[in-house]
């Protein structure tokens, strides 16, 4: 019989089943893209299927893992229901869950209509929670989960940007995970979040191509420089995997230093 390495112990992930919401683009991408690189078999979800699609194919074609990509609203309880049974349907387990899907919204408050006030709460927020219900079901079953929650440095700090709804959303998805955590304990699901700094993404394209701007971010990040994909690799691989079964409830926040300021 041969013996596991410490990083098989810790780590392993091979054959296990992920979904990962927001999976069409920017740091779901990366999330998927880190659990098929570690052995996973993946569901990506989002409202895009084409893009989901080439977003699968890309990454099938470099790693060994299946990946199969699933349209669904995280708002919409039926397509999450539906998106959950998928994954049971093909891979008979869901081990792991990546709340990615997010939306941002960036108006003064004053401004701002309660249209899309809600609509960003519906998807940030609501959204994390019918899909973290959902997988909990299944989990529940079986007595073991890990469930990821994407946050954000703007769920602890504020900032000059004009997104409230962002902010409060991501602060309220920091505390919904240790409600989560403290819940769902008993049946050995662990529940965490991932608070990431500035990523390149579709929320933070226009940000990026803002040379003053990119260079403010910059400047204010302790390691004076913004994040790269890799840099969420490793927490994901870390909160999905038997190195974290004794962490719940907790939030990583990868940004660089940008909280420590």
């Amino acid at each position: 019989m041969t013996k596991k390495s410490i990083s098989e112990l810790c780590f392993g992930i091979e054959d296990q089943t992920a979904i990962v919401t927001g999976g069409s683009s920017g740091l779901g991408v990366t999330f998927a893209e880190a659990l098929a690189e570690a052995g996973a078999n993946v569901i990506i979800s989002a409202r895009r299927l084409e893009k989901l699609k080439d977003v699968a194919e890309t990454i099938m074609a470099k790693t060994d893992a299946k990946v199969i990509p699933v349209e669904a609203d995280v708002t919409n309880e039926d397509q999450v229901i539906a998106m959950v049974q998928k994954a049971i349907d093909e891979f008979d387990s869901l081990e792991i869950i990546v709340n990615n899907a997010g939306i941002s919204a960036m108006d003064p408050s004053i401004d701002m209509s309660l249209a899309e006030w809600k609509k960003v709460i519906d998807v940030n927020l609501t959204g994390v929670f019918l899909t973290a219900r959902t997988a909990a079901r299944e989990m529940i079953k079986h007595e073991y989960g890990k469930i990821i929650n994407i946050a954000s440095i703007y769920g602890a700090v504020g900032d000059r940007f004009q997104a409230a709804p962002y902010y409060a959303s991501k602060a309220a998805v920091i505390n919904l995970t240790r409600a989560f955590a403290i819940e769902w304990a008993e049946h050995k699901i662990n529940v965490n979040g991932i608070a990431p700094g500035f990523f390149p993404s579709e929320m933070t394209e226009e940000i990026f191509k803002d040379d003053e701007l990119k260079n403010l971010i910059v400047s204010r990040t302790a390691l004076g420089r913004t994040g790269k994909p890799f840099d969420l690799k490793g927490a994901v691989i870390y909160l999905s995997s038997p190195a974290s079964n004794y962490m719940t409830g907790q939030t990583l926040f990868i940004d660089g230093g940008w909280t420590a300021l």
